[in-house]
């Protein structure tokens, strides 16, 4: 029984009574109760009573085998917040830490408020310690005073790794970033990257509270070059992006995109003249060079959701992300096309041990007038590799060529799915299903040409995620594929990388 709580509205005590731990019929766990008695003192103290007391009441029956318990609160009286104190800053002004704070003199007193502020502190990266606190007083004032406590952290910081995967063989990146740029934490950034699979420099810039405090400006600039098995795009230019954080997990955001696009007939295949003939007469090539290049302006609009529990390895919750993107027509370039796509992940806890994982996949480019020249190769879709289809390598699931060449394609769809074992220690193991595929055409969907591979799957856990180690077999392979220049008979492949495939 809860009794006294009826300075709680109704329909908030309801919830909370169906969230205590503490269920009857099951045998009395001193753990349970202790929990109980928490979450009800801690509803209290998020309606405006943070001097609330709550005092446990146990009652063993008259034979001794059924306990009867009661939570009897003492609210004490309502109160707002006071005065804020900061303490331990250097570099970093109180205006900063201010408008973090989701509370403000005078609102009613919530320790949600409290700890959703210390949260907030420490995702900007900018402090090493925070600790936000109602100051210790003898007495109840009507206005409580709250003090914050924070160890700023190093605002400059040098990264550099060295790694290998299947797919992108040895990896070199390295990276500079600057949390606090010229005060009013700005950050920027550099960051480099060396593979077989894609190399360049990209530069970054991001500031916080552009006019209204949930948005955020951000610029991009790169220099990237990716290599496909049909042809390598290089991309020159820059991105603007305004992004509206919602509330925790949501977010939107529009930009704007300008870039040069040179993309080019691999060397493996200009060496080969049974294909170099059949790749430029690819809709979007120049027959004369085998390039395409042009100017690509275009504005975007993005959406994510997420209430995973967990960004590098997530036991229950969703995520959704949604991109659409318009090229040409009122930012005008040598591209004109329109695509959107879509990301949609689950994660189902059947114990504690295991984890269902899903993931749904859809994407779809329409080039304007549909001229294939108004879509730039590094637009086109591939699948296949550690992330999507196990079982096939990157950039193998694709439209292929009259001689199976992967291309590229203007429509995906992907569905995977996996169980998630804890096993012994830091091991665990999964089990999977990918399916999926990339057709030539917009909105070329058929359900028929599905790709599918399963496979086992094991795990180690570390500080910056799973170290993944998956095996694929393909179900039913892509007959005329060529991988290198030579037909794959090989329908399986293995994967090594870091972090979770989903």
């Amino acid at each position: 029984d809860f009794v006294g709580f009826g300075v709680i509205p109704p329909a908030h005590l309801d919830t909370m009574k169906k969230q205590v731990p503490l269920k009857a019929g099951q045998p009395r766990d001193r753990l349970l109760v202790v929990a109980t008695h928490e979450l009800a003192l801690n509803e209290l103290r998020d309606h405006g009573f943070p001097y609330a007391k709550v005092t446990t009441n146990e009652d063993d029956g008259p034979g001794g085998k059924e306990a009867r318990l009661s939570f009897q609160a003492e609210p004490g009286q309502v109160a707002l917040f006071g005065p804020v104190r900061i303490s331990g800053n250097k570099s970093v002004g109180d205006n900063i830490i201010r408008r973090e704070l989701t509370f403000r003199p005078g609102d009613l007193y919530q320790r949600s408020l409290v700890l959703d502020s210390q949260r907030r502190l420490y995702r900007m990266e900018l402090f090493q310690f925070v600790n936000v606190e109602p100051e210790p007083t003898e007495q109840q004032p009507a206005e409580v005073p709250t003090k914050v406590t924070i160890a700023e952290g190093k605002h400059q910081r040098v990264n550099f790794g060295v790694g290998y995967g299947t797919e992108e063989k040895a990896r070199v990146d390295a990276e500079y970033h600057h949390v606090n740029f010229l005060g009013g934490a700005r950050s920027a950034g550099a960051h480099g990257r060396w593979s077989s699979l894609d190399r360049g420099l990209r530069l970054d810039f991001n500031q916080p509270y552009f006019f209204r405090p949930h948005f955020t400006l951000g610029g991009e600039a790169q220099q990237w070059y990716t290599f496909t098995p049909a042809y390598q795009s290089i991309i020159s230019g820059a991105k603007a992006t305004l992004t509206h954080l919602a509330i925790d997990g949501t977010s939107w955001a529009v930009s704007m995109t300008s870039e040069r696009d040179v993309s080019s007939i691999s060397d493996a295949v200009l060496a080969d003249p049974t294909l170099r003939d059949e790749l430029i007469a690819i809709p979007g090539l120049d027959p004369r060079t085998g390039e395409q290049h042009g100017t690509l302006n275009a504005m975007g609009f993005d959406f994510q959701h997420s209430t995973a529990d967990n960004l590098l390895n997530a036991h229950r919750g969703y995520q959704v992300a949604f991109h659409a993107e318009q090229a040409g027509r009122m930012v005008a370039g040598t591209f004109n096309y329109y695509a959107f796509s879509a990301d949609g992940r689950h994660y189902l806890p059947l114990s504690d041990r295991l984890v269902v994982a899903s993931r749904l996949q859809i994407g779809n480019v329409r080039p304007v007038g549909n001229d294939e020249v108004n879509v730039p190769f590094s637009k086109k879709y591939f699948l296949g590799g550690a992330t999507s289809i196990r079982g096939w390598g990157r950039y193998e699931v694709s439209a292929l060529s009259a001689s199976g060449l992967p291309i590229g394609g203007n429509s995906l769809l992907a569905f995977s799915a996996e169980v998630r074992a804890a096993l012994r220690g830091n091991f665990g193991g999964v089990a999977f299903i990918d399916s999926g595929n990339v057709w030539a055409d917009s909105f070329g969907f058929r359900l028929n040409d599905l790709r599918y591979a399963v496979g086992p799957g094991l795990r180690y856990q570390t500080p910056v995620g799973p170290v993944r180690f998956d095996l694929g077999y393909q179900l039913n392979p892509l007959p005329t594929l060529l991988v290198n220049g030579q037909p794959q008979h090989r329908r399986w492949r293995i994967h090594f990388s870091i972090g979770q495939a989903f």
